[in-house]
């Protein structure tokens, strides 16, 4: 005889329990259902694994973020700030961040620490790696279904992390065209959504005005009050 084993014991992977109701103005007692707490774990365990931010970097945190001078100790306290009251920010215009600059200070860190307290708190992050997910929407771009389903997912996601934002654009000193239209699609869709964008790239908002002023632009309006540009080769971590 087979036992039938199930990954919730308590509702037998329903997503329901039964409980006892009193109906206290006349005491008769009914039965009910009401939503297990297991739906609740598995909801938060899929946003987690839908996140694509790898295993590696899940431990990442604001507190471990080692700060060497004035910049990066107002980027980490404007991510906890950011953490905090991130349900009233996210209500506005200007809800996104960007840490740009200096190479090695640690802004692709920040941003993931941002993203792994909004994931722990339930709520729907998505990482994008901009190199490899540019190339792989590029290879896509005839199949027109699948093109559009990836780039979905980030369009759509509730907070999107844009890691190294244009890293490797440049060809023979000029932007690449073809990142540039993607990336407009995908800026301008969650500009208008107002959806929040945490973005890390090596590039300052001058720069990234320069490949495109209309992408620049709207990183900048999405992003007022909330970007820091390191500067200075003595962040570079990777360098001590």
């Amino acid at each position: 005889m087979t036992t039938l084993t199930f990954e919730c014991e308590k509702c037998k992977d329903t997503g329901w329990v039964e409980v006892e109701e009193i109906t206290t103005q006349c005491g008769i007692t009914t039965k009910g259902v009401r939503r297990c707490e297991c739906v609740e774990v598995k909801r938060c365990k899929k946003i987690l694994e839908d996140s694509g931010i790898a295993e590696a970097f899940r431990s990442k945190t604001i507190k471990d973020y080692i700060t060497k001078n004035e910049q990066q100790l107002t980027a980490k306290q404007m991510c906890v700030d950011y953490i905090r009251g991130y349900k009233d920010i996210s209500q506005l215009s200007e809800n996104s961040i960007a840490f740009l600059g200096q190479v090695g200070a640690g802004k692709s860190h920040l941003t993931i620490a941002v993203g792994n307290a909004l994931l722990k708190s339930g709520i729907g992050v998505v990482y994008m790696q901009y190199r490899e997910a540019v190339t792989q929407l590029k290879q896509l771009i005839t199949e027109e279904e699948d093109f559009q389903k990836m780039l979905n997912r980030y369009k759509n996601a509730t907070v999107l992390i844009i890691d190294d934002l244009f890293k490797g654009m440049l060809r023979n000193g000029r932007a690449n065209e073809s990142d540039l239209n993607i990336m407009f699609d995908l800026i301008n869709y969650r500009y208008l959504k107002k959806s929040p964008v945490l973005v890390s790239s090596e590039y300052k908002l001058r720069d990234l005005v320069g490949f495109d002023e209309a992408i620049g632009s709207r990183i900048g309006e999405m992003c007022k009050g909330r970007i820091v540009e390191f500067v200075g080769q003595e962040l570079n971590h990777r360098m001590r």
